[in-house]
């Protein structure tokens, strides 16, 4: 397995060149968001077309939920994204927050962050803002918003205690977040796991449901509850880049489950400093 750094450029590089194709570029392309290369779009993505503040040039269908739906968002509330890519759910959130909230996309992508910026500069947002940096040190300040959502993408995060105790620590005392992500409940044979594009396509990454959950349990959230979940079924077609056809056939009948779950948890009122450890 490769090191924290290496997994980190492996998702960089991938998300990078998704940012810098055209749209066309990304329908057709194996590298883009509905080609064979990234197995999110056609396996993952939910429609977000009916969506109030849903822009198609932001959306890359890269998510595997759509977290705006559970994250009860006010109007005047202030959103951070997590892995904000071109911008999809903080348009979306930014729907729902109204002109006197704020919404933070934040995204260790520099393309993607330029893309987002963009994509907020045609549509006139005076109250979106995107920062570039990683979920494991977020550049944003303690106690900061009132709600949290990411898309598929924690589970691209090497350390995710830290990124749990990071989430905790931007969170206001009371303060909650709505996260669509893939986990796992069996293990992954060896082949996908050691395979970088199903790294970046958000399968390999994943680790077990339970684990995840004591993972936020663990960074002191309250009330966590799993919002809604789907199985996920990964194509043969697409198994076939990193499995022989026995191979295939064993981690059809060995019951292992890849999911999808939008999952809730909030930060007590009574903690007004940050994840125990952390301050």
């Amino acid at each position: 397995m490769n090191n924290a750094e290496e997994l980190k450029k492996i998702v960089k590089d991938k998300y990078s060149e998704i940012a810098l194709q055209s749209k066309e570029q990304n329908e057709a392309s194996c590298c883009g968001a509905t080609g064979c290369g990234t197995v999110d779009y056609a396996i993952f993505a939910d429609n977000y077309s009916e969506l109030e503040g849903y822009n198609p040039d932001a959306d890359l269908g890269l998510g595997c939920g759509v977290p705006t739906e559970f994250a009860q968002i006010k109007k005047g509330d202030t959103v951070v994204d997590l892995g904000s890519g071109a911008g999809n759910d903080c348009f979306v959130a930014r729907a729902l927050t109204g002109e006197s909230g704020k919404v933070i996309g934040l995204d260790m992508t520099e393309a993607m962050v330029a893309k987002a910026r963009e994509n907020a500069d045609k549509l006139g947002f005076n109250n979106v803002e995107f920062r570039q940096g990683e979920i494991e040190a977020m550049p944003i300040a303690a106690n900061r918003a009132d709600v949290v959502i990411s898309n598929c993408v924690l589970n691209l995060v090497p350390d995710k205690r830290k990124a749990f105790a990071e989430t905790f620590r931007i969170l206001k005392p009371g303060g909650h977040f709505s996260i669509s992500d893939v986990v796992l409940v069996g293990e992954l044979p060896a082949g996908i796991v050691q395979a970088s594009e199903m790294y970046a396509g958000c399968v390999s990454g994943a680790i077990q449901k339970e684990d995840y959950l004591q993972i936020i349990r663990e960074a002191g959230f309250e009330n966590i509850m799993v919002q809604k979940e789907k199985a996920i079924q990964v194509p043969d077609e697409i198994l076939r880049d990193y499995l022989d056809e026995a191979g295939i056939q064993a981690f059809r009948e060995s019951n292992t489950g890849i999911y999808s779950i939008t999952v809730y948890g909030v930060k007590p009122l009574e903690d007004a400093c940050c994840a125990p450890g952390c301050c």
